[in-house]
This record gives C-alpha cells, structure tokens and sequence, in this order.
C-alpha cells in the first residue's frame, strides 16, 4: 500500500478534503510515503491537531475553494463536492478508491441501503471461524489505510461500501453485494437517481470473471454489467438463491440450507436474507454448511440493530436505532409478532412515508408513537391526507425519545414488546444513530 501511495502522490501537491477518521488516516500514510510537492488540508472546522509547519491548514466556509490549486484531492466520504466532479482540473480521489487499486481482487465489497453491516461482519465473523486469513474494513469504521500492513497475498478482505464510497469510485471488487437499494440520503444526493448511481458503482467498474450477488428486484440492466451475476430475493422471487423463513435455497448449486433459527440471535426475514446473502459468498471458499451454522450460532449482532435489550417491569425493549428509512420499521414490526407499542420519528430529511403510513394502518400494533420533526409531519400527513387510516386513536404524539419512552411504560403491557425503529435520521438531534440508541437503554433502564 505504501509504494501505491508513493506512486500516486510523487512531485505532487495534494489536498486532503476533510479531516475526520479516514481524512487523518490518509494523513499518515502520505507522511509514511514522503516525496509529495505540498501537503495541505482542508476541513469546514477548525483542525486541534497539532501538524508540521509546512502543512497547510484551509477551514471555514470556504475550504473547498482551493481545490484547483492542487495536482490531487483525497475526498473524504460524505463531503458533498460544490460542484460536479468533471467540472474540475485537479484528480479527486479516495482512500478507499486507492486500496481497491492495490487489493480488488482481494476484496469482498458490500453495499446497500440496509442490512451491508451485519453482511458484512457475519461473513468476516464465519470466514475467521472456518480458519480463512481475513481482515474486516470500510464503513464499519475501520479505515482501509488502518488494516493495509495486515494484508498478505491470501488475506480475504470484508469491506462494507457506502454510497458516498462508491460515488466516485473507479475501481470494484472482484466479488461484489448490491442487496437492496431503498429511498435514502436524499439530502446529500439531491435525486434518487444520484443516490442509485452511486450504488450501481459496485458493479458497473466489474470486470469480465468477477461475480455480484444482487438483489432479484435491483438486477443491472444490460450492458451495464460485465460479471456474472447471482440473483438473491425472498422465497417465491424466482431468484438464484432464495430465502424463505426456515431455510435457504441456492438453486445453482443444488443445496438448500436449513437456518437453525432458535438457535441463533438474528432474528427477522431480513435478518435471514443477509444470512442468505452470506451463505451465497461462501460458496466461493468451498466452506460447508455445518462449519456455516455453528458459527451462525455464536455470531453477536451489531448494537441497535433489533437488539433485545432488556425486560423491564415485565415489558420487553427492543433498540432498532439503526432504522432511518419505512422498510426498516416495517421489517422490526413484522419480526417482533408480539409488539404492543412501536416509537417512530426524528430528523425530517424529506423521504416519503406513504409506504410505512398504509402498513401501519393494516396493521394491528396497538399502540404509535410519533415524536420529533418527521413524527409530527406523519400525524400531519396522515389527518390530511389518509383520513381512512384504521384505528387512529392508536397513535400518540409526543415531542422527543424522553417523552416517548415515559409513555411507553404507561401503555405497554407486561409481556409484550416495546421497539424504538424510527424510521428517522438522528442527526441534530443526536450525534448519530449509536447515540440515540444508547439514550434509548438508558431511558429504558431509568439511568437518565
């Protein structure tokens, strides 16, 4: 990785474009590598680490507008470019377009709206099981930069892809997962369709030899894919593989995988999809079924991700802080049979709610709570707009996670399940989706 950098950056003045975790991750390997013209960086804040004189430091509101003034631009994840890529004269890059150039054929890339993380470390959990030489990276948090020297020849790379990755990226992994795409970061992208190209990067770069696993409902068009691609959806999609409540079925292969479902901590049909998704790579490293279900028997889910987090005074709690989009509270709802009270709501980014709003209305939860800017914009769009919604005393508006939580142990009764699944973003309410969750346990728990 260090003579790709040195290649990349030699008798050249570099930019480095934000300076959170990737952007300081960067930092060191181009000091690592040396032989660049300039260094500088840019970032909309005020930078508290201490660097070399000869660095230069760009904030405030014009930090992007230097960007010409440099040979190449290290593009951190989710900064929004002020104008389009090609209208500039300078070569943006990324950190993880710069491993994917090194190690491609190493990697096993993974995208999507929802479910990409828990695909992702259940395959680095069941590869390390199966005694496979692997490294888990990408927007898991783990910068690509960070893993770099653990890598040898025969190390298989589990790298989680987000849409900001893939935007500019011109480089894609050997085996590569599109497993969904729903309406999402629209405040970023502006269109759905940017959003969507973004993510069709995973396998537009492909080359001929390499393989993508996609979603039956998302398949690429023609001419747009030069990998083979293995089709994945629910059971009855007529998908290469499917995915049904008790089992999966690899067509192709001619296998069919029973889920040891009471005995594993995933739980939900879409939990079982991503299962599915990583039974399919797994066929790759000839790794068998049994060796696949006992260690899906130990694999730990990730936190606020329909966590179970406790039964307090008889009634059980469920963390799905994670969900930021409808399909997601949709799914926590269908999982949990025995939900009484649902919590939904946060930062209003503009996505549409009809979907999540004609669900709630067929079905039988018996107690909504709507709180936040996108709860009270549902109550609004719902007396409105679906006046035929069934039940609509079962809704209760509230302004924030405090309130609603306090209400929720009012109403809830013992043995039944209350779940947080917003639906919502977290941002200018909290720091992020792992915060608002742990407030939620600690609302729950009576510790603040």
């Amino acid at each position: 990785m260090l003579e790709t950098m040195k290649n990349c950056i030699e008798n050249r003045k570099v930019l480095i474009l934000g300076f959170g975790r990737e952007g300081k991750s960067t930092y060191k390997l181009i000091e690592k590598a040396g032989g660049y013209q300039s260094l500088a960086i840019a970032d909309l804040n005020s930078l508290t680490d201490i660097l070399p004189e000869n660095v230069l430091q760009i904030t405030g509101k014009e930090y992007q507008k230097s960007l010409n003034e440099y040979d190449l631009v290290f593009k951190s994840p989710g900064i929004v470019l002020e104008q389009e890529i090609e209208e500039y004269t300078c070569e943006i890059v990324s950190q993880t377009e710069l491993f994917f150039r090194r190690f491609r054929n190493q990697i096993i890339g993974i995208t999507g709206t929802k479910g990409k993380s828990t695909t992702t470390t259940l395959l680095y959990h069941v590869l390390k099981e199966a005694g496979v030489k692997t490294v888990l990276a990408g927007n898991i948090g783990i910068p690509a930069f960070d893993i770099a020297e653990e890598i040898q020849e025969d190390t298989v790379i589990c790298f989680e892809m987000s849409s900001h990755q893939l935007e500019y990226m011109s480089v894609a992994p050997r085996l590569g997962v599109l497993m969904n795409i729903h309406e999402e970061h629209l405040d970023h992208y502006g269109t759905m369709e940017k959003y969507v190209a973004a993510k069709e990067r995973i396998y537009r770069n492909q080359l001929s030899g390499d393989k993508l696993i996609c979603n039956v409902e998302i398949l690429p068009k023609e001419n747009t894919c030069k990998s083979q691609v293995i089709s994945i959806g629910y059971e009855g999609s007529n998908a290469e593989i499917e995915v049904g409540e008790k089992n999966i079925s690899y067509k192709n292969q001619d296998k069919v995988f029973q889920i040891p479902t009471g005995e594993i901590k995933l739980i939900g049909i879409h939990n079982y999809y991503d299962i599915g998704v990583v039974y399919g790579l797994l066929q790759e490293f000839n790794i068998c079924d049994e060796v696949f279900c006992e260690a899906l028997k130990i694999y730990e889910p990730l936190p606020h991700r329909l966590q179970y987090i406790g039964t307090i005074d008889g009634i059980k709690y469920y963390d799905d802080s994670i969900s930021t989009i409808c399909d997601t509270t949709i799914q926590a709802l269908t999982s949990l049979q025995d939900t009484d009270t649902v919590i939904i709501g946060g930062m209003d980014r503009g996505i549409e709610y009809q979907e999540l709003i004609l669900f709630l209305s067929d079905h039988k939860v018996p107690n909504i709570i709507l709180m936040e800017a996108t709860g009270r914009r549902i109550y609004q769009e719902i007396k409105e707009k679906y006046t035929d919604f069934k039940g609509i005393d079962r809704i209760q508006l509230v302004e924030h996670l405090e309130d609603a939580v306090k209400l929720a142990k009012k109403i809830t009764p013992q043995g039944k399940s209350c779940v947080m699944s917003p639906a919502a973003a977290s941002y200018g309410i909290f720091k992020n989706f792992e915060e608002r969750g742990e407030v939620f346990g600690k609302l729950v728990r009576g510790e603040q």
